[in-house]
């Protein structure tokens, strides 16, 4: 078994994460129940930060939010003194209703809409992060509405693809985000932004893709930019303050994967930026960066109670949880791979492989397949791991499922973070028909 962060086994043979026995916080907050180890959140904080620090240059981590939002994730990121990226005004408030500094929020999106960005320019956030020609209308109104020169970054795509899964590759040419470098939409918006009157262009943003194993794609991407920036110098006088490459830093899920450590993306990426600067004898801009998944990943782990099991023979066996696809969409949506063991008998050995299918009402709701545990018993608890990104950030109540609660644990102590759902909540905004009687 693969321990993350501070997961262990405890002298109760129980899995045992931040100190805390996650079979006394099942007890305690039900399940299914997403756990988060805060202890492994600060420590990947910390080391894409201090990386930047020690190579000298000035940087801003920005944590992707659409990863994980809450209140308290919030409140954390802003302790360790990382900037947010938000996609929706539904981050932003959240954001801003946990106190997080307006200057280090970053606002993201394809399509944003006027509302939204009206609400990010009255509040005076850090950096909108512009996709579109509809958009820079829209920020141009709006600045001459509101008297404000609105900081920008404009997001390119460099034509580098990330070794990943298709559905999440995103800086190839055909992408629904961004200014095309190739086909001369790059050019034509760094050339408008930064001749406006009404925007403040800091530089250039692109994000090749998701769970990257490798630093190539972000060396490659680096020398498309700077190729451009070669250009825009002689044609424009106009030299990025800021460079921002995005996130996509991959996690370990499985045995197949082989992320790289913080620190390694990190120093490729600087080095090859120093390389490109000096060539241009340009100033190293400043290095911006957008991890998510990367630090909250492997640091959540989702706790079900087992019910139900259906034995096929010359098959498989399904064992049924009591979450399934409305707090875990990703093995339906991407086919993603988890590992798993069971919590509360975690040295027991492993006498048989099952499936692990969800209680949703689709075929497609299965969890794991054909995975290696003790012989699995209703009431007992199965740990998923690394679920901490894109789990209840996409959670539904499909079904009428309850969301799931979020406990963080931290040196033997548990907080409760968000709560689990009642029925009262899933008809809270809804509205009975009228009588016609």
């Amino acid at each position: 078994m693969f321990f993350h962060g501070t997961s262990k086994v405890n002298n109760q043979n129980h899995l045992e994460i931040g100190g805390v026995d996650t079979i006394e916080l099942t007890k305690k907050y039900g399940t299914p129940l997403y756990v988060y180890d805060v202890a492994l959140i600060r420590q990947r904080a910390r080391q894409f930060k201090e990386t930047f620090a020690e190579e000298g240059v000035e940087a801003q981590v920005a944590y992707a939010s659409k990863a994980f939002s809450s209140l308290a994730m919030f409140q954390l990121v802003n302790e360790e003194g990382l900037s947010l990226d938000v996609v929706s005004a539904g981050e932003l408030y959240t954001a801003l209703l946990a106190g997080f500094p307006k200057e280090r929020i970053h606002f993201h999106g394809n399509n944003k809409s006027y509302e939204e960005l009206e609400y990010a320019i009255k509040e005076k956030i850090g950096c909108i992060v512009v996709d579109n020609f509809h958009e820079i209308a829209l920020l141009e109104e709006l600045s001459k509405k509101h008297s404000w020169k609105v900081p920008v970054l404009l997001r390119v795509t460099p034509g580098i693809e990330a070794h990943t899964h298709d559905y999440i590759l995103t800086g190839q040419e055909d992408s629904k985000f961004g200014f095309d470098l190739k086909n001369g939409q790059g050019d034509k918006a760094v050339a408008h932004a930064f001749h406006s009157p009404y925007l403040d262009l800091l530089g250039i943003h692109c994000h090749i893709g998701s769970q990257i194993f490798e630093v190539t794609g972000f060396v490659m991407a680096t020398r498309k930019l700077f190729e451009k920036i070669a250009s825009w110098k002689d044609e424009l006088s106009f030299v990025p303050r800021v460079l921002n490459l995005g996130g996509g830093f991959g996690i370990r899920y499985t045995s197949e994967d082989t992320p790289l450590p913080p620190s390694q993306y990190v120093r490729e990426m600087v080095k090859e930026i120093k390389s490109q600067a000096e060539k241009l004898t340009i100033d190293i801009p400043e290095i911006w960066i957008e991890p998510g998944r990367s630090l909250v990943g492997d640091a959540g782990t989702t706790l079900y109670t087992v019910g139900s099991r259906k034995h096929i023979p010359n098959v498989r066996d399904y064992v049924a949880v009591d979450g399934g696809m409305s707090d875990n969409i990703r093995p339906a949506l991407y086919e993603a791979k988890y590992e798993a063991a069971l919590a509360n008998r975690m040295n027991a050995p492993h006498e048989e492989k099952v499936s692990i299918a969800g209680k949703c009402c689709e075929s497609g709701d299965m969890l794991l397949w054909d995975i290696e545990l003790p012989k699995v018993e209703s009431s007992d608890i199965l740990a998923v791991f690394c679920t901490g990104a894109y789990g209840y950030a996409m959670a539904s109540n499909y079904n009428r499922m309850l969301k799931p609660a979020v406990v963080f644990v931290e040196n033997g102590e548990a907080q409760l973070v968000i709560k689990r759902e009642t029925f009262e909540d899933l008809v809270r905004n809804e509205v009975g028909l009228k009588s016609k009687v």
